[in-house]
């Protein structure tokens, strides 16, 4: 009796997945692929490490955020799942 639970989490997780992916695109962060390639065979540095800003930060801790809550929420259907049910 717990496939409501189930469905209701699949449709969370797409949602989230769906939105994540579309601040992606908008952000560009699939615009330079190329470059990304060859970042790891590159020796010399371009520039000093540049400061983050205020929101960078915020879109950090906001994906992280959203990590640690979908780890607990599958968590937590697990446990419900396998314990309580």
């Amino acid at each position: 009796m717990y496939y409501p639970y189930f469905i209701a989490y699949i449709g969370i997780g797409l949602a989230i997945s769906l939105g994540v992916f579309f601040w992606a695109l908008k952000s560009g962060q699939f615009q330079d692929q190329q470059r990304a390639r060859f970042l790891p065979l590159r020796d010399d540095l371009e520039s000093p490490p540049s400061r983050t800003s205020r929101a960078h930060r915020v879109e950090v801790y906001g994906l992280f955020f959203l990590a640690v809550a979908g780890l607990a929420a599958s968590a937590g259907v697990l446990l419900y799942a396998l314990y309580l049910n």
